[in-house]
């Protein structure tokens, strides 16, 4: 199966992934979401998964310290739960079995040196071999070298135009 990496400066990365969900979904298939520094119960991808019956097909798990704090406020903590994350995500593939894994800024985490690239791709490429029909999706600004070669398909998102004044809209941006 096929890893797909999402990047850049631009919105959208995540959005882009949980298309890759929607799609998977609408064909019977599971998915599992594993969302690295991130928190916030109250997104529609969160809250999705309390829809009746949806919780057989689709799963997400948030592994973030609560509050935004900076890239430069990162702490033991976060170093833990990104670790964790990662651990977790190789058990629940064995026992979930899903059509597609998110790891959803996985590259940023990679990027602020949280977790060693290469103990990330050897873990990408366990969690492969455990689930030959699985495709894999990376989402996250700033996507190394090693992890952009790991992948099938590479796309980077730019940001083109935006208004000064950023407003954030339910089921929009959240």
């Amino acid at each position: 199966m096929s890893i797909y990496l999402y990047t850049g400066e631009g919105g959208g990365k995540t959005t882009n992934a949980l298309g890759l969900a929607l799609r998977s979904l609408g064909h019977g298939h599971k998915v599992v979401i594993i969302q690295f520094l991130k928190w916030w119960k109250n997104t529609g991808e969160y809250k999705f998964q309390k829809f009746k019956g949806i919780s057989n097909y689709y799963k997400i798990y948030q592994f973030g310290r609560k509050g935004w704090h900076g890239f430069k406020k990162l702490t033991k903590k976060d170093r833990e739960l990104t670790e964790n994350a990662l651990n977790f995500a190789q058990e629940i593939v064995k026992k979930e079995k899903p059509k597609l894994l998110i790891l959803d800024e996985i590259n940023l985490v990679v990027y602020l040196k949280l977790l060693d690239e290469e103990q990330v791709i050897n873990t990408i490429k366990q969690i492969q071999k455990s689930n030959k029909r699985m495709d894999i999706v990376l989402t996250g600004r700033h996507a190394t070298k090693g992890l952009v070669n790991l992948s099938d398909y590479v796309n980077k998102i730019s940001m083109i135009k935006m208004p000064k004044k950023l407003e954030s809209k339910k089921g929009i941006q959240y």
